[in-house]
């Protein structure tokens, strides 16, 4: 009989069901894992918003057996533009285009629909023994042996580990006392799903405007889901506008290539900032996904940051386990910390990067990237290296991210 505790994972979302799949499979029957989370009460998932996953995090969720069950329904991107230009211009020059596959046959990324993934997820840690509790973790007490978890509703679990995947205003983290670094963007993303008349033929583009990047990612058929950039003033004012006059502004930006455009669902809003906790882990306790880092969706990485966290502590953890580690032990959450730390400061440090030069009216700044792009675009060696740094694999990647089963 084994004599580790429970895992208690707080958050039931992508990096929390993924953490639960991937330490059922490595851990098998013997430690049992429990994922709390009152929006697991709300079934089928309602989350309307769309995902870039990038191929190693699909490698991780083929690894763990999810998706061959979402596969229908995520759409292949199999090129990307990037354009810069200014928002009243009429033509858009295409001054960097990627090519989507990191390995014949397999695109750097797929877009997948939210409530097509989580419900994937949650059918498929049900069928394996993962115990779903539609609840939140409403404190704990840690000890060297152990931590006790007090549930919502009153359960109390003894356990091994914790694990804070409960998002950018993390109650565990800001009850562990850690800290975060960073700072808040004036800008707001507007996240909304269009269709159209024309094919979009598995293309993704990426609008540099003044404000901010304007994104139309491929979604299955004739639809596109868009990720837009504006200062929290205009952002606000543009959500605020009635259908005519919204769609008005967003004709603006998304241009008349794919034929007459239609709004599918309600445009949102949401502040941008960036942030990274100054520890990832406490006694006992081990953060990922949003509780970890929040950063700028301008790379389109902050979720798959967070299946990389996934994929890291997972591995720390089984490992542990086979060596008859204790899982909560300082050393195994250290590795953890050591294996994820820099490549998310890297990240993020990146994406704040990107937005400064990007997100600016500076006439000189913007011929200066447009030099930049042009060179890079004319250098395929070049090309493919930001691929698979974009795709995830680049670096010393775990073993789910390979798509090497734990």
């Amino acid at each position: 009989m084994s004599s580790q505790r429970s895992i208690v994972i707080a958050g039931g979302s992508f990096a929390g069901l993924g953490l639960a799949l991937a330490l059922r499979q490595g851990l098998g029957a013997e430690v049992a894992v429990v994922v709390a989370d009152p929006a697991l009460g709300v079934r089928p998932s309602r989350d309307g918003r769309a995902t870039a996953i990038v191929a190693a995090c699909r490698r991780l969720f083929e690894a763990l057996g999810v998706w061959g069950e979402i596969s229908s329904t995520a759409q292949p991107i199999l090129d990307m533009v990037v354009t810069d230009s200014k928002l009243e211009d009429t033509m858009r020059p295409v001054f960097l285009t990627f090519t989507g596959q990191v390995e014949p046959g397999e695109p750097f990324a797929h877009m997948v629909e939210n409530r097509h993934l989580i419900d994937a997820l949650v059918a498929r840690a049900e069928a394996h023994g993962v115990e779903l509790r539609a609840t939140a973790v409403s404190s704990y007490d840690a000890r060297e042996d152990g931590i006790d978890v007090t549930l919502a509703d009153g359960g109390l679990i003894a356990a091994s580990l914790l694990v804070g995947a409960d998002g950018a205003r993390s109650k565990l983290r800001e009850r562990a006392g850690i800290a975060t670094h960073g700072w808040e963007y004036d800008q707001s993303g507007i996240v909304v799903t269009v269709g159209h008349e024309r094919d979009h033929q598995g293309r993704a583009e990426e609008h540099f405007l003044p404000a901010g990047p304007f994104a139309i990612l491929p979604l299955t058929g004739k639809r596109s889901s868009l990720v837009w950039t504006e200062k929290r003033s205009e952002a606000a004012r543009i959500v605020a506008l009635d259908d005519a006059a919204f769609l008005g502004e967003l004709e603006q930006r998304f241009g008349l290539h794919l034929g007459e455009i239609t709004v599918l669902d309600r445009p949102r809003s949401f502040p941008l900032g960036y942030f990274v906790a100054r520890s990832f882990i406490a006694e006992r306790l081990a953060l990922i996904g949003d509780a970890a880092h929040v950063i700028h969706p301008i790379a389109g990485q902050g979720l798959n940051m967070g299946l990389k966290d996934v994929a890291a502590l997972a591995e720390v953890v089984v490992d542990a386990a086979r060596l008859g580690i204790d899982l909560g032990q300082a050393d195994v959450l250290e590795r953890y910390q050591r294996w994820r730390r820099f490549d998310t400061m890297a990240m993020g440090l990146a994406t704040n990067s990107l937005n400064l030069l990007f997100s600016n009216r500076s006439t000189l700044l913007r011929t200066v990237r447009d030099i930049g792009l042009g060179l890079v675009d004319r250098a395929p060696p070049v090309k493919e290296f930001f691929i698979r740094q974009a795709a995830g694999l680049s670096g010393d990647v775990p073993r789910l991210l390979k798509g090497e089963a734990l």
